[in-house]
Formats: structure tokens, sequence, C-alpha cells
């Protein structure tokens, strides 16, 4: 017998691999040609979201065995599974788009069974794609084990062809699949043709990665690095480049070493650390889905951190990293420029950061970033004292118009472009938005408002850029403003709000507008309101036909409907840990 065996006394794997009674259990590790010493070592999951789906997790596949030779080097044992992704690239603009925000729910689920189901003593999970990032750290926060977190890395920039016949202003500069929602826009209003449309979808995305800008992905991947799952500038190098695999390795290292220090997700992931996430989001002007997300974790750490939360920490955030949609700069111009970790010396500077929370290396935040030499430098990251504007590039709203809450994205908005009043122009899905706006029946002034779009009500609160997009390319981004219970995707830019709540299904303000109605949004002040009196809108709730049906009466989005909560707690389907009796680690 071996004299290497670790003592598994207060591990879940014990359940699988001591004693006699495990013998039929060891048998089919045996099968699979693991060693005894293998069996004997903690059992570490591998989690990825590889699929063929989309080039965001094209990659996974790859830099998990380099994840996998890290766990091996510091006597672990890897077991690799994988989980879905549902892209929203992919599923953008048509019903499948409602599948998206469900499948964070799968993820952290499907996580979660299968790393009980096997005793898995800590997790190493790789996602790529908008919610496979927030669903994989929800499911290490639930399962309370050791766990690193590792992102995919984005795409490289794409780029015409050098003398191509396309527009000036997509000439020589960067392209992301932002640029080709906008390009449909300006197809359809006359101002590219389709020959040209076709040249840049064969060069808007040149590689394997996630959206370049400071989409979803990449903002829930700076989260992950300032909520302390992930190692430090892990999420910055582009998914094709080879250094991945050294943070791959070096995650696989550091999982080992919380197995070994008995440091769990919820020891990392606190009060403080989620208020560091929001931090980063508001300075780089990240993605309005991170008020959903973020609630979303803390939920599974029984930790109130709701969508108001989030918002507090965006008005007193300033704007420092100048990236798309709002800016200039994508993941990889981030990453050259020190990426996330310089990003955080910045908010040290300003006292905004809590350095004494935990990381995934073991060691404080203020640890680390002792560590980091590089400096801002004033063209991707600007110092905080001097920043882009003074205050966060996402804006919470509330008024009698949302009870419950909104969120905007004014990165790369000016003062004066961020309040707006107009009559409503009212829509009862996205499909109608986009058939009016293909048509352009609408008018410059007008708020439009589409409902029937929120968690429940959609089902799945689907993401609008095509029809922001549509209107971006339009040239009237800024000339209408956009109000949903649904979600805007990251790549969105222009006058849009989202999340409002509660949700026209649930009998919110927002369900019971008419056309014409004069709805003010001052993302200044933080007001969303609707000029009716308080009767008004009570007279218009007792007149109420009821919800919308939807056409899911069965199947995965009819039982999401069922069990979605609002957005201002995050979307979450279940109690989170405040209602749990048992924590999996100690059972």
């Amino acid at each position: 017998m071996t004299n290497t065996r670790t003592d598994k006394t207060n591990l879940p794997s014990r359940h699988v691999t001591e004693g006699p009674a495990r013998a039929p259990h060891r048998s089919y590790y045996y099968a699979m040609g693991m060693t005894e010493e293998e069996i004997y070592q903690p059992l570490v999951g591998v989690a990825t979201c590889w699929n063929e789906a989309a080039p965001c997790n094209i990659a996974l596949n790859r830099q998990a065995q380099s994840v996998k030779m890290g766990v091996k080097t510091a006597h672990g044992t890897p077991r690799e599974f994988t989980t879905i992704t549902v892209t929203d690239g992919i599923a953008m603009g048509h019903e499948g788009m409602r599948s998206s925000l469900a499948s964070r729910e799968a993820i952290a689920d499907t996580v979660e069974l299968t790393m009980r189901g096997h005793s898995y003593d800590a997790i190493v999970g790789l996602a790529g794609c908008d919610k496979s990032l927030p669903g994989m750290m929800m499911a290490m926060v639930r399962l309370n084990t050791p766990s690193v977190f590792i992102y995919g890395g984005s795409i490289l920039p794409g780029r015409a062809p050098v003398g191509a016949s396309v527009p000036d202003d997509f000439a020589d500069r960067d392209l992301t699949v932002q640029d080709m929602f906008e390009a449909v826009g300006r197809q359809q209003n006359g101002t590219m043709t389709e020959a040209e449309l076709e040249i840049l979808e064969r060069v808007a995305c040149p590689s394997a990665g996630a959206c370049g800008g400071q989409f979803t992905a990449n903002t829930m991947a700076c989260v992950s690095e300032a909520i302390g799952l992930a190692l430090m500038n892990s999420s910055g190098a582009p998914a094709p480049y080879e250094s991945r695999d050294q943070y791959g390795k070096a995650s696989g290292e550091a999982v080992m070493n919380l197995i070994a220090k008995n440091i769990r997700a919820r020891d990392v992931v606190t009060r403080k650390s989620l208020e560091n996430a929001a931090r980063v989001v508001a300075c780089t002007g990240g993605s309005t889905n991170a008020g959903l997300h973020l609630p979303a974790i803390a939920h599974e750490a029984g930790i109130d951190f709701d969508l108001f939360d989030v918002c507090d920490i965006f008005r007193e955030t300033p704007y420092f990293v100048d990236l798309k949609p709002g800016g200039q700069y994508v993941a990889k111009d981030l990453y050259e420029s020190g990426g996330v970790p310089v990003v955080m010396k910045e908010l040290r500077k300003a006292g905004l950061m809590h350095e004494d929370c935990m990381t995934a290396t073991g060691e404080s935040m203020g640890h680390e970033l002792d560590l980091i030499e590089r400096e801002a430098d004033g063209r991707v990251i600007y110092p905080v004292e001097a920043p882009i504007t003074s205050t966060g590039g996402v804006v919470g709203l509330k008024g009698n118009l949302a009870p419950e809450g909104a969120i905007v994205k004014v990165a790369g908005m000016s003062a004066d472009e961020q309040s707006f009043t107009g009559p409503a122009r009212v829509f009862e899905c996205e499909e109608e938005a986009f058939d009016a706006v293909k048509k352009r029946e609408y008018k410059e002034g007008e708020v439009l408002v589409i409902r029937n779009e929120g968690p429940a009500g959609g089902p799945g609160m689907r993401e609008m850029l095509a029809t922001t997009a549509a209107l971006s390319g339009q040239g009237m981004g800024k000339k209408v403003a956009l109000i949903t219970d649904g979600r805007f995707s990251g790549a969105t830019r222009g006058f849009c709000v989202g999340h409002v709540g509660p949700e026209a299904y649930r009998g919110g303000p927002i369900g019971l507008l008419k056309d014409g109605d004069v709805i003010t949004i001052d993302a200044v002040t933080g007001e969303l309101s609707v000029d009716l009196s308080d009767d008004e809108i009570a007279q218009r709730k007792a007149d109420w036909a009821g919800p919308r049906e939807t056409i899911y009466s069965s199947g995965a989005l009819w039982k999401y409907a069922k069990l979605v909560g609002g957005a201002q707690q995050g979307a979450v389907t279940h109690p989170g840990a405040k209602e749990e009796r048992h924590i999996y680690m100690d059972l």
C-alpha cells in the first residue's frame, strides 16, 4: 500500500475512496487508469463550459489541461467535467435569448450536482461566456469549497483588410461583435451595402475568446479577480495567448494550497469583496448585467447585497478605464496596460478598496496589490485622481415607474446626455420593437418601452442588443431612449434602461404604461418616473387584465418562470444560503 495517502477526515472524497465499503467506487477509478496514489489524493473538480457554440468557449478544453497539470504538480487528482453554456452572441435577437439567463442557474445547478454526486474536494472552474462566469462563481459559493476561478480569455480585436471596400468609420480600427450588430442597422438604413457587411462579418471576430469590449464576459472576468476567486491578472490574456496555460497551471496549484489551508469560497466572497468587485465594474464602465450577477453571487453566501447596494457603489466610484462600448479600447489593451491589478491599485490610492479581503492565493488583497509594480498608463487606465468622469459608468434609477429599481449604463455619455424626457412608445415584446426600428416607425424624442421581457414574463429576461444596435446604426442612439423590464447586453450603448422592476408580468408600473405617457429618465438624480398621479396608476392597476401569456407552458423555461425572483435580488431561483441547513464541505 502507498504511504502518500492524504488524511481525508474532513474532505468530501472520503465518501468515495476510504474503507472496504468503497471498493466498488475505487474499482471505477482503476477502470479509468487512476493509480492507487491518485485515488487517495484530494479529488479536484475541473469544471469547464467548453462547447462548439461560439468562440468564447472553444479554447476551454485545451486550457483545462493546464489546470489539471497544476493540480497534479501539487499532488492532487483532477477530475474534469463539463457543463452547458448559452452564448449570447448566437442567442441574441430571437427566441434563443430566453435561454441565456436561465442558463446561469442551470450552470450553477449542474456544477453543484456534479460536485455533490462525486464528492469532489475542491473546484477550479473555467468559463468563457457571459452567464457561465457568474454561474460558475455561484456554484463555488453555494458549495463553499476551496475554489479558484479562471476565465477563458477574450477574443482578439478584428480589423478590416487594408484597402477593403468598407465605410471609412469601420476601416483601420479595432472591431468587435458590437460593431457587427451596429453594422446591421447601417445596412438597414442604406448607409452600408450588403457586400460591405459581408466583408466585416468575416474579420470582426478573428480568434477564440469572448467578446473583446467591456461587455458582460470581460466585466465578470474583472469581477473574478476583484472578488478574490481568481488569481491576479489571470483574466487578462486573450484566449489565443499561450501564457494562459501558465495561469491555468498556477490556478491548479493554488486550489491545492486552499485545500491545505481550508480556505473556502465564502472566506473569499464577503460583503467587502463584493464591494471591491462592484468598484471595478464601475471604474471600467462595465456591463449593467453586473447589477444582476453580483446580488446573485451574494445570495449564495447569504449576504444582503442587492441592485441598490451595487448602484450606491457605482455612484461614488470614478470611471477611469477607457473601454468599449463607451470608450475606445478592448480587453487586450487593458491586459497590455497592466490589467485589473493596476486598476485596483488606482482604486486603492483613492481609498476605495478593502485590502483585508482573502484571495485565491491564500493571501490578502492588500498583500497581492503590494506586489504589483506597474502604474496607470494614462491611455487605457487613467490615474484615479484624473478620471474620465467622477462617477461610475453604471447608475441605478428609482421612481414611480421602477419602485424596485432599474439600471442604466452611462459610460462614455456626457452629463447633458444623461437625462431624457419624452412620450412613451409601448411595445409588448422585443420583436415588436425591433420590427418598428427596422421600419423606422418611431420618432425622435420618444422613449421606447419594451415590456413583458422580465425574468418571469419573458420568460428569461432577454437582452436587447439587436434593437439598441440597430438604433445606433441608424444614428438615433442619442435621439431616443429605451426602457425595458428585460436586460441589455454589455455591448449596448445609448440611453438604455434595463431591469425595470417590478416587471410587467408581476403587475409593475411598466406594464401599465400607454402610448404618449410622459417618461423622465435622469441618471444624474437617479430618477425613472412617469407623469401620472398615484391615483391614476392605482386605477390602471385595478383595470389591468393580468400578465401576458407566453408560449412556454412546459419545459425548462416554464420551470424557470415559476421559480425566478425579481431583478433587484439578482433573478435567483432558490432560497440561498440564508435557508440552508448544511454546508456541502461539512457533510
